[in-house]
């Protein structure tokens, strides 16, 4: 087995919030607010390289865009860990993502986060001026831009294509979840991941929430056509996922050739080492 890297997992402890009309809940249990906790994570688990981004989920943009000082802290603390800098395609954000653009250049940062599920849409007009910006900051700093998709509203996969489509050419995108359900797996394993790829777009993924057939679904595809090998890695999602269990599900998907060195490692030395 390979060293392990993780292309996907967060910092920073939120407070309670009444998701879907309940009361105040936590569901981030794992969630860790100190460096020294994550350092100690990693440790436990053997994880060679993460990714770490700011913590979000909470409806308050403050909170997530807290964090980015946070996990450029953590990238300068530990070569281990890289660091993605919360931004927003919303115009109510524009002061804040340019205190976060301010860090692009910062030792550490490999990429930038980017969620519409706190707001905006890509095909919302007005939330093009900011995505240009963060597109043309990811371009010059070399950096990935890392979209998290969920089926349906703004984050559904045929909203977030329109990202691959438009700036997929010079920058690298990284997909994560592999469209976040069974309608953006069939799309993207049956056809679509593999047609951006051989047009030549810089598009990458992960398989943190994916349905159970899809992991092995998406290998027998990349083995079959000849093209993905170097497309996708391994992503716990820490606290939102589960390290060993999205761990299990991608060693048995892949077996322990030459994809598993790639998905475990390698890819991730490419795009945030």
């Amino acid at each position: 087995m390979p060293e392990i890297c993780d292309a996907h997992r967060h910092l920073g402890v939120m407070p309670a919030f009444p998701f879907y009309g309940g009361p105040p809940v936590r569901p981030d249990t794992t969630a860790r607010a100190t460096i020294a906790e994550l350092i100690s994570d990693l440790d436990d688990e053997g994880t060679e390289r993460a990714l770490v981004l700011p913590n979000y989920g909470v409806p308050d943009p403050d909170i997530a865009f807290s964090f980015n000082e946070l996990v450029v802290e953590a990238a300068q603390t530990d070569d281990r860990i890289r660091a993605a800098l919360w931004v927003s395609p919303k115009p109510a954000d524009a002061q804040r993502t340019t205190k976060a653009l301010a860090l692009a250049g910062e030792t550490g940062v490999r990429a930038l986060k980017l969620s519409f599920l706190l707001g905006g849409k890509v095909s919302d007009p007005e939330c093009t001026p900011q995505l240009d910006r963060i597109f043309d900051t990811a371009r010059q700093h070399d950096l990935v831009v890392h979209v998290h998709t969920s089926p349906g509203g703004s984050s559904d996969i045929d909203e977030i294509s329109k990202l691959v489509e438009t700036y997929g050419d010079t920058v690298a995108i990284h997909l994560v979840h592999f469209g976040g359900g069974i309608s953006g797996h069939i799309k993207l394993a049956g056809g679509r991941f593999f047609d951006w790829i051989a047009a030549g777009k810089r598009v990458y993924t992960d398989l943190s929430w994916s349905v159970g057939f899809t992991p092995k679904w998406l290998t027998h595809e990349i083995e079959r056509r000849g093209l993905g090998h170097d497309r996708v890695l391994f992503a716990s999602d820490q606290p939102w996922g589960d390290f060993a269990g999205e761990l299990a599900k991608l060693r048995e998907a892949t077996g322990d050739g030459a994809l598993t060195n790639r998905v475990f490692h390698d890819t991730f030395e490419k795009l945030y080492g």
